[in-house]
């Protein structure tokens, strides 16, 4: 409400956009007359709020043109990449006008645009989660399931591979104890560095190549790096 007062003032004919977390949508629901309390809790905790006020939503009604939902991950994604990419640490809520850019690009495409950066009250363990977590999405940090023989020589086998194909190992644990894997045989997981998504792939192919059983236990829902 606030933001939108000003910037009208300074330039009527100007077009402004809120943004909510879709787990609460507060301000968006009550503009269509109805209401909906919070579904969970979001990592945007700022603009977490469960029933708008009756001034700031008259101001809203009045000025602003749309207000857009952002999910969990596009919220997360955009505090990696304004950490990353602008070297700014922002809160969930300071991040989310960044998601809504990247989620509905289509609608923003070819305009000038500016984000309120509303904020940097980040837990500093949260901010670490995110930027983790933004790795794993980005395929940059990976993890692989391989199964060897148990035998020496075996695991070095591997690891040499996973070298030579500019990986970096992180941490390395082995499960042979539950009947599932051949008595024989072991599992090894591996947690891996890689450049990006393509690099993670070329990895499993290179292990395939060399004539290891590999397969990734990461998310597969990012595995093209988005």
């Amino acid at each position: 409400a606030g933001c939108a007062t000003a910037a009208r003032a300074v330039k009527p004919e100007i077009e402004v956009i809120g943004v909510e977390a879709e787990l609460c949508p507060s301000m968006s629901v009550a503009l269509k007359g109805e209401s909906a309390a919070c579904d969970g809790d979001t990592i945007a905790e700022g603009i977490a709020v469960e029933s708008p006020g009756a001034l700031t939503r008259s101001v809203v009604e009045a000025l602003v043109a749309d207000i857009l939902l952002v999910g969990e991950g596009d919220i997360e994604h955009a505090v990696q990449l304004t950490a990353e990419i602008e070297k700014l640490v922002v809160e969930g809520a300071g991040a989310a006008p960044l998601a809504a850019v990247l989620t509905h690009r289509g609608r923003f495409s070819g305009r000038t645009v500016g984000l309120v950066v509303s904020g940097g009250n980040i837990d500093s363990r949260l901010l670490s989660l995110v930027l983790m977590r933004g790795l794993v999405r980005a395929g940059r940090l990976v993890r692989l399931r391989v199964e060897v023989n148990d035998v020496p020589g075996s695991l070095a086998r591997v690891t040499a591979r996973i070298g030579e194909l500019g990986a970096n190992i992180v941490e390395v644990a082995h499960e042979r104890w539950y009947y599932d894997v051949p008595i024989r045989m072991t599992e090894v997981d591996f947690l891996i560095e890689t450049r990006d998504g393509d690099h993670a792939r070329a990895v499993l192919d290179g292990l395939a190549e060399a004539g290891i059983s590999a397969h990734r236990l990461s998310s597969t829902a990012h595995e093209d790096g988005r």
